[in-house]
């Protein structure tokens, strides 16, 4: 294990972050968050018990916030950011200005010494090949807002060394700021709540992680910097490389009475249709140890406890 580092994460208390943050001050790490907390999360309140937590409120795209942050930090861990084509098509401006122009300005403030890990998306592979594996040198090709912005963000981190970026499959999975539409997650719920989906583009294919698996991915690139620096990865399960109707088969699995359908009309806004290799990260000495199944179960248990009501009476 790495000694004991100091991180600045922006956007920590998100989906990822609010399951990496704990995660590195169980390790011993110092870890300062700065987030605008835009969803009203409370996700890192158990976080506020430790002495090495620092927590600033305000906007990553303002140098006067960031900029004294940087001074102590060994790690910068940007996960700030809209996620997504969706919502980066509802707020284009924004796309741009936290998902690249911020990565830019914490490029241009950080010194040489201080080491960055950027999650990007393997969603900038497009459309793949039919039967090809997307490997890191698989020439990109970003259909959304979403994947340009962020494979922009990318090679500047790359470009000024001493960084890594992952490229994330679609994650899944249980957070104190839990995402409901995500895949996984959203179609679970709707087999746990509706009983039912119908699906188009069933025949699309795309790779999955779950989120417990992303922060130990940061947490072997923190332990590991020198062996892995200065290169992208893909980060996903190798044995996940499911189209949706087989993701509606393995719940199935665990729900008996889920139904889907296929439906031949509605387009997925990413086009996200490809299989990836996950071979290089792997070779480094990282394994994911959560299966689909497993998160499938979590789910479940999960939305148990949540409820999206608001507008209801049931």
């Amino acid at each position: 294990m790495a000694s004991k580092m100091r991180i600045l994460i922006t956007g920590g208390a998100g989906y990822i972050g609010s399951v990496l943050v704990p995660k590195l001050l169980e390790l011993k790490h110092d870890v300062t968050v700065v987030d605008n907390f835009m969803y009203s999360q409370n996700s890192l309140l158990d976080c506020c018990a430790y002495d090495k937590f620092k927590v600033v409120r305000g906007d990553v795209r303002d140098e006067g916030i960031v900029k004294p942050l940087l001074k102590e930090v060994d790690y910068i861990i940007p996960l700030a950011a809209l996620v997504g084509a969706p919502l980066c098509n509802r707020d284009k401006t924004a796309a741009v200005t936290v998902n690249r122009d911020a990565i830019a300005m914490l490029t241009k403030l950080a010194s040489k010494e201080q080491r960055i890990i950027i999650p990007t998306t393997n969603s900038g592979y497009g459309i793949g090949q039919k039967g090809i594996y997307c490997t890191e040198e698989t020439p990109l090709n970003p259909i959304t807002l979403y994947g340009r912005v962020k494979m922009e963000a990318e090679k500047i981190v790359l470009e000024r060394k001493n960084s890594v970026s992952f490229r994330l499959a679609t994650v899944f999975g249980v957070s104190p700021r839990m995402r409901i539409d995500l895949l996984v997650n959203d179609f679970t719920y709707r087999a746990v709540n509706d009983r039912f989906v119908v699906v188009f583009e069933g025949h699309f294919k795309r790779n999955y992680i779950h989120i417990r698996d992303v922060a130990r991915a940061f947490i072997h690139a923190i332990d590991n910097f020198d062996t892995v620096k200065d290169e992208p990865y893909n980060v996903g399960l190798s044995n996940a490389n499911l189209s949706k109707l087989e993701l509606c088969a393995k719940i199935k699995e665990q729900i008996a009475d889920f139904v889907y359908l296929e439906s031949p009309i509605g387009e997925d806004p990413d086009k996200r249709d490809y299989i990836v290799s996950n071979e290089k990260i792997e070779k480094t000495g990282f394994k994911p140890i959560l299966s689909l199944e497993f998160g499938i179960r979590e789910l479940i248990k999960a939305y148990k406890i949540i409820s999206n009501n608001k507008y209801g009476n049931v």
